[in-house]
């Protein structure tokens, strides 16, 4: 009788497992849950789920915090946010993300959209670029009266849009950022500030304290040959290392002020770190800030809001937001 065991191809703890076969099995995430359209009962948020795009599919959670007779006819900021998981893993409908975005939009008071992209490595990079991108077309082009969602054309305030995330959404913030600065939005829509939480950067030479032993074979440089197996420059591609070999200046970034966000023991620390001297040194004209949190590491803050650190991080990005 044949096995029935499958061979695995790739391997890469705690994240992903890879077959032979083409088959994946994601090791790590949080569940998927519906979201709150009668408001969440903690926060006052209510959000719903819509469709972007049929083909390719890209979808979205929307959220809207709780309206008040405060803020029930105002123009609330806008912040499209992308979701970490190494390009590979997590989604904006699971727990972890829910919980995440009730909390920032209920801090922050704004509106968010929370970007469904298509995942490595059946969907190898830069489809989850090329999907974020478009997902941020088609929230600017309500600002001419040509979209029909009705929580961004009554409460958002298409003069204050944010674009940001956490890790690979970092990343992909920063790309998006840029891109805005060669390509048009619809209705000449600007973004107005981005936030790069522990941003996925890498290179291919390690930087200030990262371990020259087993840089290379490193999980981060690893991940990014699997979910972009094709970039060109590998990981010293632009779109993993801003400041690699032929990347495009900083002074290009799109947007008139930006936060990094770096956690002290995180093994990104070190890029964010570089990362924000760099752009003010660039001749870039916005604001830059940097914000570190002691004695945490990756994306503490993601996978459980109530913890004190977790909080005054949201509250942080919350002030940055408004």
């Amino acid at each position: 009788m044949a096995s029935t065991t499958k061979e695995v191809a790739t391997e890469l703890l705690p994240l992903i497992r890879v077959y032979t076969d083409g088959s994946v099995e994601r090791l790590f995430g949080s569940p998927i849950v519906p979201p709150s359209p009668d408001q969440d009962p903690e926060t006052g948020v209510s959000s719903k789920d819509i469709t972007i795009s049929e083909n390719p599919s890209i979808s979205a959670r929307l959220y809207l915090p709780k309206l008040t007779p405060h803020n029930q006819n105002q123009k609330l900021p806008i912040l499209v946010y992308f979701h970490g998981g190494a390009f590979c893993v997590e989604s904006a409908f699971s727990l972890s993300s829910h919980r995440y975005l009730n909390s920032i939009v209920s801090e922050a008071n704004v509106v968010a959209i929370s970007v469904e992209y298509r995942l490595a490595p059946e969907h190898p990079l830069p489809a989850c670029y090329e999907d974020c991108w478009a997902a941020l077309q088609w929230v600017a082009s309500h600002s001419a009266g040509n979209g029909k969602e009705p929580w961004l054309i009554n409460h958002g305030d298409f003069e204050r849009i944010y674009i940001g995330g956490d890790s690979s959404g970092a990343n992909t913030a920063h790309n998006l950022a840029l891109r805005a600065g060669t390509e048009s939005l619809p209705g000449g829509v600007k973004i107005f500030g981005a936030f790069l939480s522990q941003p996925y950067f890498w290179g291919s030479k390690p930087i200030g304290s990262e371990s020259k032993e087993g840089h290379e074979k490193s999980l981060t440089s690893l991940i990014w040959s699997l979910v972009y197996p094709l970039a060109s420059g590998g990981i010293d591609s632009p779109l993993i290392n801003p400041l690699g070999p032929g990347a495009p200046s900083l002074a290009g970034l799109a947007c008139d002020k930006l936060l990094v966000c770096v956690a002290e023991k995180d093994m990104l620390r070190e890029r964010g770190v570089w990362y924000c001297d760099e752009m003010k040194k660039s001749g870039w004209k916005g604001e830059v800030e940097l914000f570190e949190v002691k004695g945490e590491d990756h994306a503490f803050h993601f996978f459980n809001v109530e913890a004190e650190n977790a909080k005054a991080m949201i509250k942080r990005l919350a002030s940055f937001l408004k």
